[in-house]
């Protein structure tokens, strides 16, 4: 670690938030590459295109670790989930993005306590898009399960 007087709580919410985001982008990389083999291409750039999102929150979380004075560092990914059906995968990252929802709606607490307006800003833009990506998830596995839903209907992050 590089010297830091950063809160500690702060820099264990980057930690944990580093490792989510992380595994996100493994999980949607694989998940992408897996739907392309199953032959849906259009779901398969969706959850790429995905993947590359978590990577800018990645790069994000690593930049203000190293504006802190932290060394970056995602000890704990999670294993990949996969399933036999697109509704599978997308329940996966469901749970996925609610886990990270509740990191940075902690995060932003926290800082909102301490009077740390930058961090708290900063745990609230990734809230909000991470918000938003569930609502979004949610709404693209309502579309699979409704059979009167069209492919052109689908949502998209």
């Amino acid at each position: 670690m590089l010297y830091t007087s950063a809160d500690q709580q702060v820099l264990g919410y980057l930690g944990r938030a580093l490792s989510l985001e992380m595994t996100a982008v493994q999980q949607y990389a694989t998940q992408a590459k897996l739907v392309s083999a199953w032959g849906k291409a259009a779901d398969a750039r969706k959850l790429q295109e995905e993947s590359l999102e978590e990577m800018g929150h990645v790069e994000r979380v690593i930049t203000r670790m190293l504006a802190l004075g932290a060394a970056p560092n995602a000890s704990m990914l999670r294993p990949v989930k996969l399933g036999a059906s697109l509704r599978d995968l997308l329940l996966a990252d469901a749970e996925l993005e609610r886990d990270l929802v509740h990191l940075y709606t902690q995060a932003t607490h926290h800082c909102a306590r301490k009077g740390d307006h930058d961090n708290r800003k900063f745990f609230e833009g990734l809230l909000q898009e991470e918000q938003a990506h569930d609502i979004a998830l949610a709404e693209w596995i309502k579309n699979l399960e409704s059979p009167k839903t069209s492919p052109s209907s689908r949502v998209t992050f």
